[in-house]
């Protein structure tokens, strides 16, 4: 079972049902592959909305193995998301908003 408290969301990719997290591994991960400074650099670098697919890949195969699976990122890509390409954003959207919150500063569930 997920928890959300942890940052953790579920996805379904290639059928199977994955729990994801960027945990402090994942993040590092994230810092070297897109050349951020720290943690608020790359905060903002996937904040700026411009993703390409393999910066969705390399989002979702970091949380993937946060969520405690052991595939690497060939494996990931073979993988199809429900909805193609729109099913692979909400993904990513979903697990960068358990990781960094509302971008509008209320979590899910405390809008005024």
């Amino acid at each position: 079972m997920i928890n959300p408290r942890r940052g953790e969301i579920e996805a379904v990719l290639g059928g199977r049902q994955f729990r994801l997290c960027l945990t402090l591994g994942a993040l590092a991960e994230l810092e070297h592959v897109f050349a951020a400074e720290d943690l608020s650099a790359l905060a903002r670098r996937l904040a700026d909305g411009r993703l390409s697919a393999r910066d969705a890949l390399r989002i979702i195969a970091a949380g993937i193995r946060g969520g405690g699976s052991e595939l690497g990122d060939p494996q990931i890509a073979g993988l199809a998301a429900e909805g193609g390409a729109a099913g692979y954003v909400d993904i990513v959207a979903r697990l960068l908003r358990a990781t960094f919150g509302d971008p509008g500063g209320c979590d899910e569930g405390e809008r005024p």
